[in-house]
């Protein structure tokens, strides 16, 4: 398998479910500008949309989408317990979650780097606080990770989400609850080696 990405964007989900599942796979560094791949090649002719993350499944298969991804992998592996059975409640909930992620705090993210007005990036800050606040409330219960007592996949991809305020201005530090949090999940081993692969963190 191989993943197209680019460091630090949402393709780090993925990247990171990649590494917690143990899968064998390689890195392609794509220029977004450019849409061109690490060799030069048109990036467009893997994943039409242009975006990332893309993941080469060989045989000519390539899945999209962050979440449809990074079920596909716990899927595979379901030893590695990052994502519920297909079928049951646990695994509706965690839909649920993807679902809240992708379209009420990675689209409101979306509008503050997509180069709008001054105005509008304020009010899609405002938005993606709101958002917080509400995540803030899911972790009164003791609970450690987004879904539950176990690491899944919404995990990651909240994780990547979260690391993104600090680029527009957002202090986690309000939420304490999503500040210890994201500690927890920086601090595990296959998530620091996935940003360490991507240039965001140093080896140690």
């Amino acid at each position: 398998m191989k993943l197209f990405y680019y460091p630090g964007a949402c393709s780090l989900a993925p990247h990171i479910v990649l590494r917690e599942a143990g899968f064998a796979f390689d890195l392609d560094k794509v220029d977004m500008k450019a849409k061109t791949t690490a060799d030069g090649s048109d990036y467009l002719a893997v994943n039409p949309k242009g975006a990332v993350p893309a993941l080469d499944l060989g045989g000519g298969e390539v899945l999209t989408e962050g979440p449809a991804i990074t079920q596909y992998l716990a899927d595979q592996k379901p030893e590695s317990g990052l994502a519920p059975k297909p079928g049951t409640l646990e695994r509706a909930r965690l839909q649920e979650m993807l679902n809240y992620l992708s379209s009420e705090v990675h689209k409101a993210f979306g509008a503050i780097f997509g180069g709008g007005s001054d105005e509008a990036k304020k009010a899609a800050i405002e938005t993606v606080s709101k958002r917080f606040a509400y995540l803030e409330t899911l972790f009164a219960d003791g609970r450690e990770f987004v879904c539950g007592a176990t690491f899944s996949v919404a995990d990651a991809y909240l994780f990547v989400l979260q690391n993104w305020a600090g680029f527009v201005g957002i202090d986690l530090k309000t939420w304490p609850k999503l500040a210890d949090y994201q500690a927890r999940i920086a601090a595990r081993p296959k998530v620091r080696e996935a940003l360490v692969a991507e240039g965001l963190a140093k080896a140690a």
